[in-house]
Parts: structure tokens; sequence; C-alpha cells
């Protein structure tokens, strides 16, 4: 009407318009009538965030951090990433539209040159996921036997303490 406010088709969010999916708009879509009376329920997901997809890298049993930290540990050496490191990953998944499962290609992608360096290699002790690595302008950081690694740049540092033990003496 003259009244109602303007919206345009840009202003509702893909989830948003999921989420008042019908059954009458499936059989408008194309789908038979019969097909869609056998769905008990339609179900619509939301897109994960940066948050929730640096969780799916890290937190389950399985995590894509543990698999890769598996792997290169089979050679002795321990794998770090940065926590920026982590989310700069989440943020190009969102940005390619791939959602968790291209979590692995980005982080594949990333560490291809080095697993592939690393077993002919006996110096190497540690490698560190950088923001710059996961960006492509420089190759991820290794830290060679005698080499000290750097500290993570989200940690503070410990306080020393003293036990009850030394104090006495």
């Amino acid at each position: 009407g003259f009244g109602s406010e303007l919206h345009g088709k840009d202003d509702h969010s893909l989830n948003e318009t999921l989420h008042q999916l019908r059954p009458e708009d499936l059989i408008k879509f194309g789908l038979i009538p019969e097909f869609v009376g056998r769905l008990p329920i339609t179900v619509t997901l939301d897109a994960l965030d940066e948050e929730q997809l640096v969780r799916i890298l890290t937190e389950p049993k399985n995590a894509l951090v543990r698999q890769y930290s598996y792997l290169l540990g089979l050679d002795g050496i321990d794998l770090t990433f940065e926590p920026a490191a982590l989310k700069l990953i989440a943020k190009q998944s969102i940005d390619r539209k791939s959602g968790a499962r291209g979590l692995r290609a980005i982080v594949e992608n990333i560490l291809m040159d080095t697993m592939f360096d690393l077993p002919s290699r006996t110096d190497v002790k540690s490698v560190i996921i950088t923001e710059k690595a996961v960006l492509g302008k420089e190759a991820p950081k290794l830290v060679l036997e005698g080499e000290e690694a750097p500290a993570p740049k989200t940690r503070k540092p410990r306080k020393k303490t003293v036990k009850a033990d030394e104090s006495a003496s």
C-alpha cells in the first residue's frame, strides 16, 4: 500500500528468507507435490560465523589442527597456529562461501609445500602458521633445532612462582 515500508532485495539476509520457506514455495519452485508431501519437516540452517569456524578447526576430537599436528608429529615436528591465523582461515572460508568443508582446502594450501619439504629435513623442530602465511605473503615459519620458538602474540608472560621448599632454604 501507500504507507508501507519498501524493502530492497538486499535488506533481508538469505538466512532470514530461508526461515520463511513453506511447502508451497517448494512446489512453486518446481518440486512435485508428491515429493514435498513426503518431507515431514523442512529445516533451514544458518550460515556459520567466524567464531564457529575457528571452533571447528580446533575443538573436535578429529579437528583439522589436530590432524595436521599429528601428521607433522610423525616426523617429530610441532605445528602451531597463531590465533589470528585461525581467524583469517575462517574468514577466507566465509569469503569463499565454502563453510566448514572449505577449511581443509585452505589449510592444505597453506601447508602443502612445507609438508612436502619437511620429511627430508632433520633440522626443523617446529612450524608456526602466521597471518602472513595464511595470506600467502610468506611461507610458514620454521623453527630450527638450535633456535628458540618465538612466543605467541596473545599469551602473557608467566610469573615465576616460588615453591614452599625453595623459599625455606
